[in-house]
């Protein structure tokens, strides 16, 4: 896995948790740290928007075949 898709995986992990705090808890984390606790913050819009590109970069792992299962014979 190259730099740039953990560093992808990484950020879409951070927004699967920004996301699971606001459904749990009504609280955005990265509107509260980074946009003064709204959505409109700008600094927090370009948080959003590097993780709605990380998602994207991510989609490509959904249809890599994984290392174990092209290197498995089947007997």
């Amino acid at each position: 896995m190259s730099w740039i898709q953990r560093t992808a995986l990484l950020l879409t992990i951070i927004g699967a948790i920004n996301w699971g705090l606001i459904g749990f808890f009504q609280f955005d984390l990265v509107a509260t740290v980074f946009g003064g606790g709204s959505q409109a913050g700008g600094f927090a819009r370009v948080i959003y928007a590097l993780v709605g590109i990380a998602g994207l970069i991510n989609l490509g792992l959904l249809f890599k075949p994984s290392e174990e299962v092209s290197t498995q014979r089947v007997s």
